[in-house]
């Protein structure tokens, strides 16, 4: 059974063809989401200390460091690292907790 002038396109040609949509798609999906190399980016420019108790870490101890943006969103990581800085998991957990408490004390002043 023939299709079109060329005939019928084989199944390899038809997979050959939607791998590289595929491909297409998944490379766009991995630009859409933000890069996660930014963590090594920032240890490298900032070293291993953290920026809020000054707290410094040896490299068996990089994993207690982590990255805070400093606006608050992770889709904005410049190179230079200027949204970043490290904070080991107290002083972050402190750093976004603050907002909490913050709100919590309006709620209560406003009853």
């Amino acid at each position: 059974m023939k299709h079109g002038r060329f005939g019928k396109r084989s199944t390899r040609q038809e997979n050959d063809r939607e791998k590289t949509v595929q491909e297409i798609v998944r490379e766009l999906r991995q630009a859409a989401v933000p890069s996660r190399d930014y963590r090594d980016q920032s240890l490298k420019i900032h070293g291993l200390i953290c920026s809020k108790c000054g707290r410094e870490f040896e490299e068996r101890d990089r994993h207690l460091l982590t990255v805070h943006h400093k606006d608050g969103n992770h889709k904005n990581n410049p190179k230079d690292g200027s949204n970043w800085e490290n904070l080991c998991s107290y002083c972050h957990e402190d750093e976004h907790s603050r907002g909490l408490l913050a709100d919590y004390l309006k709620d209560e002043d406003r009853r």
